[in-house]
């Protein structure tokens, strides 16, 4: 009898641990964004640079700039620090990843090689997302900006190289790695007009929360791609 009071103490107090941490990862969460704003890997990202000591007001999550004509590009999350910003694009793939930062399409292999699939280069995907970003303003254009794409799930970078200078292609365990090398290796810098910039950073985050311009970037992305056109 007593043994099995021994193992309901451990598990209430398992569960109670549990409980504990999720909503006070939760409510750090909320600090920044909404739980059902993108996706779990960026909710995630969010959460780990929260953790790492950054203050909530310097990181920004879904952002959406005007492209103007009714088009948007979406930012996954922006990191303001003392070096400039960080721009990260998160990605969810499992499998070996091949591909070069020049190429437009990289390939996905699956099943010891049975499936391929391509795929957007993501360097050039975010690469795209700072020039948009440098048009919005001109506090922007002379900003160093840093690309961080970051690769949650069970990939294995297997044939990847040319990665552009300013450019991070990491596993997301090694987030705080990649953002303390930019950090130390970049000389501190003095925001042109702090209040200004984090007004627009935060105007593209509220741009997310409505439907009709997240509906348009989706119909706009589907018009691009083009997939409709294709008649098998």
């Amino acid at each position: 009898m007593d043994w099995l009071i021994i193992v309901f103490g451990i598990l209430l107090g398992w569960f109670t641990f549990k409980i504990y941490f999720y909503w006070s990862d939760r409510k750090l969460l909320y600090s920044v964004t909404q739980p059902n704003r993108g996706n779990s890997s960026e909710r995630k990202l969010v959460l780990n640079i929260l953790k790492m000591g950054f203050p909530a007001h310097s990181i920004y999550h879904d952002l959406y700039l005007s492209k103007g004509n009714g088009y948007y590009s979406q930012i996954d999350v922006v990191l303001a620090t003392t070096v400039g910003l960080i721009v990260f694009e998160v990605k969810n793939y499992k499998g070996w990843l091949f591909g070069t930062g020049l190429q437009q399409k990289w390939t996905q292999v699956l099943a010891y090689g049975k499936q391929k699939y391509q795929f957007y280069n993501p360097i050039l995907q975010n690469k795209n997302h700072i020039l948009e970003l440098r048009k919005q303003s001109v506090q922007f254009q002379n900003l160093p900006i840093f690309s961080v794409v970051v690769f949650f799930g069970e990939c294995v970078f297997k044939d990847i190289s040319y990665i552009p200078k300013n450019t991070y292609l990491i596993k997301a365990y090694r987030l705080k790695e990649a953002i303390e090398n930019i950090i130390k290796e970049n000389p501190p810098i003095e925001y042109r007009d702090e209040e200004a910039l984090m007004r627009f950073l935060k105007s593209a985050v509220k741009n997310g929360e409505f439907i009709s311009i997240q509906h348009q970037h989706e119909e706009n992305i589907k018009e691009q791609i083009g997939n409709h056109r294709i008649l098998d």
